[in-house]
């Protein structure tokens, strides 16, 4: 087993409202943001971990939430000031910021930049007015527009965008007009998500009139004609770039890398390779609970052997390149004989396929694979590992 590229992920919590679909660890701010309060948490909590990542070099940040972009530049700064204080980069080190186009003030991209930022993620999510009140979005196709014209004039002409399809009423024709207004912006990387409702979301209780399967892989297939034609390369389930644009920081999660979780709700990743095992981390999600305990670090907890496989092709098997044979092993200490036998099967199956011969040893899933990708992973959920057939 060896010790992967390592990442940092902070998670700034609050939104200026909830999103109907969401799911994730955001809270609506009702009152002053706790700007001080909350980045005197995030360094208690990094002095609290340091000892796990001591020496090891960060390959990429991501800020995410939440709505980072409710966080002046200042804020921003200090927080990337702190970790570089306390963790060495890498020289091309890539520092990603989400924000919500409808919360960043004229001038705060160039802020932002001047703080370290070298790479943003903008929710745009639709380009019809209809669908992004659908959504519950608080912004507008306007600031979209002029948050991209400010991205450029501040020098981060590496951007993001996310966009959705099959939202409630949206068309076959609605998608592919807001996929075409998406591409007019020419951002160097699209991820394009498809809508889904999620246990516990305003959506799950009352759920909207969502387009039917047939025409979502419809929308698929649109999307997917056009972007090559634009000159996109898909490389994972929901991610397309321009040459030499894709995410970096994802692509770390995608290959079973490790990542210092920070923030309230963040999740964490490491390797150690001294004992053999893979740890995760899961901080207290509610901001408050967590500015009081941020000192103590989040709790830790051995993934299983048994999970292993699974946990390592839940994120590989996502890219389209796939995973060779030899990273599993690595990123895991178990021989590839352990999967041999489930890959076979699938390949039976038409699901995954052998790497092309010119490659490494490895897999990768089939286009009908990419299809059924939650059930191909879910092929790999536990069953008994001995312990003498784990690798090195």
């Amino acid at each position: 087993m060896q010790a992967p590229p390592l990442a940092v992920y902070v998670h700034f919590p609050w939104c200026v409202s909830k999103c109907p679909y969401c799911d994730f660890n955001s809270h609506q701010l009702k009152a002053g943001l706790p700007e001080a309060a909350y980045l005197d948490a995030l360094a208690a909590d990094l002095a609290a971990q340091l000892p796990r990542v001591a020496g090891r070099e960060v390959s990429s940040v991501f800020l995410g939430g939440g709505t980072p972009s409710l966080f002046p530049p200042a804020a921003i700064g200090r927080v990337l000031a702190l970790l570089r204080a306390r963790l060495p980069f890498v020289a091309d080190a890539e520092i990603t910021m989400e924000a919500n186009p409808a919360t960043v003030e004229r001038g705060r991209f160039a802020g932002y930049a001047q703080a370290g930022v070298n790479r943003v993620s903008l929710g745009a999510q639709s380009f019809g007015a209809a669908q992004l009140a659908a959504l519950g979005r608080i912004h507008k196709v306007e600031d979209v527009l002029r948050s991209v014209d400010e991205l450029r004039r501040a020098g981060l002409a590496n951007f993001n965008l996310d966009l959705m399809f099959a939202l409630p009423a949206q068309t076959r024709e609605l998608a592919l007009a807001d996929l075409t207004a998406a591409l007019a912006l020419a951002p160097t990387h699209l991820s394009l998500y498809q809508l889904t409702i999620e246990p516990g979301t305003v959506f799950a209780g009352h759920p909207p009139p969502l387009p039917d399967e047939e025409v979502c892989e419809a929308m698929q297939d649109d999307a997917q004609a056009l972007l090559v034609a634009r000159g996109y390369a898909q490389y994972e389930v929901s991610a397309w770039a321009q040459a030499g644009a894709q995410c970096r920081h994802n692509r770390n999660y995608w290959g079973f890398g490790d990542y210092l979780g920070l923030g309230a709700g963040a999740h964490g990743k490491l390797t150690d390779a001294a004992r053999g095992r893979v740890e995760r981390s899961t901080h207290l999600r509610e901001p408050r609970r967590y500015q009081l305990s941020a000192g103590e670090g989040p709790r830790w907890q051995a993934v299983a052997v048994e999970d292993l496989p699974f946990e390592f092709m839940l994120n590989a098997l996502r890219l389209n390149e796939g995973f060779r044979l030899a990273d599993f092993t690595r990123r895991t200490g178990l021989d590839a004989a352990v999967i041999a036998p489930n890959l076979g099967r699938l390949a039976a199956r038409g699901l995954v396929e052998t790497l092309p011969s010119h490659a490494a040893p490895g897999w990768r899933a089939t286009p009908q694979g990419r299809r059924f990708l939650n059930d191909v992973t879910a092929s790999f959920l536990p069953g008994p590992i001995s312990q003498d057939r784990a690798g090195s």
